[in-house]
């Protein structure tokens, strides 16, 4: 069977040995997770990804707890951050489809913030990470400006998984103001935190 460009990448970008000593600190002790509030507006760019990918948007999680933070967890959470970010060329929704806020797998090696998240946790999942605990989040980021991460729960706190960055950080430490996510029992529901607003998210950076 024929790989796609990314797959050929991502497999390489593995080989390779990506990770970089000091991307990662085990915190003294857990940071907590996130405040979440009720059920919020589902982003438009997730909504009509749903509506393409429906088998995706109704997965209903029956394991709710959080994954065990270890070495090796975080280890293959720093390698799938470096590789994708390695292998996915930033490029806008505008410049590739014509129009904003198009929620797509990278596969042919280019896409926007949110598309780096679908990557991230379609490798997770196929290592058999639950999806109860890699859930799509939308930030603002300090300048004002939407952008979307993967929030990784465990029992350490809620880790993000970043294009802007290849280092794996405590949700609290990344300097964003986090607005909502995937609710950790229903892909296709979001939820709020602490109280967010509506943004888009098709940003690049």
């Amino acid at each position: 069977m024929t790989s796609s460009p990314m797959a050929r990448t991502l497999r390489a970008c593995a080989v390779a040995g990506l990770v970089i000593s000091g991307y990662w600190a085990a915190p003294a002790s857990a940071a907590g997770a996130m405040m979440i509030g009720g059920a919020t507006s589902q982003p438009i760019g997730h909504y009509d990804f749903c509506r393409g990918n429906p088998a995706e948007c109704s997965i209903r999680s029956s394991n709710l707890a959080p994954a065990t933070m270890t070495d090796a967890l975080m280890r293959k959470l720093i390698n799938v951050t470096a590789s994708v970010n390695a292998a996915v060329k930033p490029v806008s929704d505008y410049e590739i489809y014509g129009r904003d806020e198009v929620w797509a797998y990278p596969d042919k090696g280019v896409g926007d913030c949110e598309d780096y998240v679908l990557e991230k946790r379609r490798e997770l999942y196929r290592m058999g990470m639950s999806l109860a605990d890699l859930l799509m989040t939308v930030v603002r980021k300090p300048d004002g400006e939407g952008h979307a991460v993967l929030t990784v729960r465990t029992d350490k706190g809620d880790y993000v998984l970043d294009n802007l960055t290849n280092k794996v950080r405590l949700w609290d430490a990344t300097g964003y103001r986090f607005l909502k996510r995937q609710a950790i029992d229903n892909t296709g529901r979001w939820v709020s935190i602490r109280g967010g607003q509506q943004v888009l998210v098709g940003s690049v950076q």
